[in-house]
């Protein structure tokens, strides 16, 4: 994995709201309800609201990890030259908040339900054990480059949970990790890390190497009313500026 100087990377790496496009009435209002649509979400859960959960509590996770080294495989040829691979600052204006210009990228196969199939060709295996998950949402690799920090953020909403199954893992364990509320945990190649993203979280490779999951995020457990009222915002949140302007990034960098 290869990924040179270019002038994005040699741009400063301070994350900046600054850059972040001012949000349209939309995004405003639901930003606004976000409390309420999580709190209903939240008593709705099957799973409880917590920082982190047991990947055996999802039983599609055991065949991921079963076939960790084959989605490796594909991980590495597709990610072979990085420079090619896009930064979420780069395809998402919303992201520049907290991804350092040029420090995290994204190799998406799928993405709030849209299928990325020119990516989804490359990597066939990976395709084809994510496609079926329960609830899919968005599925891709993930790569946090060397002495890369995430500074603290919260995620969209309650209504999905987040996976990463481990690939490429910095040998220095004890410096690329993620924090969730105060709970600090490695990433081990092969297994799996399971939490809600709506508590507050950062992350840090403070290594010399790169650090690649494969990200998946999927629909939470919830109960009817959990389900209406989360399915509504997600929906939302797919066809808002968030979803669309990444949606147009990825076409434009593939271009």
């Amino acid at each position: 994995m290869q990924l040179e100087n270019s002038p994005e990377s040699t741009t400063p790496n301070a994350p900046s709201s600054a850059m972040v496009p001012k949000r349209p009435l939309i995004m405003r209002l639901g930003k606004r309800i976000q409390p309420w649509v999580n709190g209903i979400v939240a008593n709705s859960s099957k799973i409880g609201n917590h920082p982190f959960y047991k990947p055996r509590d999802f039983p599609w996770i055991t065949q991921l990890e079963a076939q960790w080294t084959e989605i490796k495989k594909e991980a590495d040829a597709a990610l072979q030259d990085l420079n090619t691979v896009p930064p979420l600052a780069t395809i998402s204006p919303d992201h520049r908040r907290i991804a350092p210009a040029g420090k995290w990228r994204a190799f998406f196969l799928y993405g709030y339900g849209y299928r990325v199939d020119g990516n989804c060709q490359i990597c066939p295996l990976t395709t084809e054990l994510v496609k079926d998950i329960p609830g899919l949402n968005s599925a891709f690799f993930s790569i946090l480059a060397p002495h890369t920090h995430l500074p603290t953020h919260t995620g969209v909403t309650k209504a999905i949970i987040t996976c990463h199954l481990g690939l490429t893992v910095p040998k220095e364990t004890g410096k690329c990790q993620i924090r969730v509320v105060d709970q600090h945990v490695g990433w081990q190649e092969g297994k799996a890390l399971v939490f809600d993203d709506v508590f507050q979280h950062e992350v840090r490779n403070d290594t010399d190497e790169i650090r690649v999951v494969l990200l998946i995020q999927f629909r939470r457990p919830v109960g009817i009313l959990g389900k209406l009222i989360g399915g509504l915002f997600l929906w939302g949140v797919k066809h808002s500026r968030f979803v669309q302007e990444g949606r147009r990034g990825l076409k434009e960098w593939g271009a």
